[in-house]
């Protein structure tokens, strides 16, 4: 039987992509109008006022004047999706562990859908913040932790995460060619850890060792800082041990938790 016009699958499929659209709108903006909406989903401005009113009843977004923003119901979500595997309460005292030692900025990141995500972070007195804060998405191309991971996954899935996302450049020091980030991904394991030199963002530098269990690679652990701060040994040898002992504390938890 035909489903009636407007009311198939199809198009319920439409309305949840515009719906997650207009999420990602809000976020990337912090805050947006429907006319701003609208115009850059070119969507109607009908459409997407409905979806707005649905979610504003849902306290999904709040309404500030002419301007929708998310709601804070949002980290009930991520809450719930960060501690449903208890990964967090094991990784959680690493972290703090680390930001201690070297009063930079610490980060544990899972991989999903080919993207990084930073589950758990904390920042020294002195860190250098960034864009990156708990739920950002990361190419894992351009990042110490996403090579850390990806190093430690079977070749096909590496290339259809390449495939699906591209190898899209950061900066100037970012490996765009396929190859070339094979074979970072092959030191990596040579040397048991990841670095970002600038990759993401100038000026910063990032070491990140890979966190796994019965080998498979569960996420990667990271140390960044400012280029000036993380430089010669320190970067090159002391940072990399002691990221390397927080991964493996994790891995022993994690296994016989």
């Amino acid at each position: 039987m035909t489903s009636a016009r407007g009311t198939g699958p199809d198009t319920g499929i439409k309305s949840t992509d515009t719906l997650i659209s207009i999420l990602e709108v809000l976020q990337s903006r912090d805050g947006a109008g429907v006319t701003e909406i609208a115009e850059e989903l070119d969507r109607s401005k009908s459409t997407v006022h409905s979806h707005l009113q649905s979610l504003r009843a849902h306290r999904c977004v709040r309404k500030d004047g002419t301007t929708y923003r998310l709601g804070l119901r949002f980290l009930s979500f991520g809450g719930h999706a960060c501690n449903r595997t208890g990964l967090l309460e094991i990784v959680r005292p690493e972290v703090d562990g680390l930001v201690e030692e070297t009063g930079e900025t610490a980060q544990m990141v899972v991989e999903e859908h080919g993207r990084g995500i930073y589950v758990c972070q904390s920042r020294g007195a002195e860190a250098v913040r960034t864009d990156s804060h708990v739920g950002t998405e990361v190419g894992l191309h351009c990042t110490a932790v996403g090579k850390a991971i990806l190093a430690h996954l079977p070749e096909d899935r590496v290339r259809e995460i390449a495939d699906r996302h591209g190898l899209p450049p950061r900066t100037d020091e970012t490996v765009t060619d396929l190859d070339e980030l094979f074979a970072a991904l092959e030191r990596v394991r040579e040397r048991g850890y990841a670095i970002d030199d600038g990759e993401r963002i100038p000026g910063i530098r990032c070491v990140a060792a890979p966190v796994r269990t019965d080998d498979s690679v569960i996420g990667a652990l990271s140390v960044n800082g400012p280029t000036k701060r993380l430089e010669g040994e320190y970067f090159r040898e002391e940072l990399p041990s002691l990221v390397g002992r927080a991964a493996r504390v994790v891995e022993i938890n994690a296994t016989y938790a």
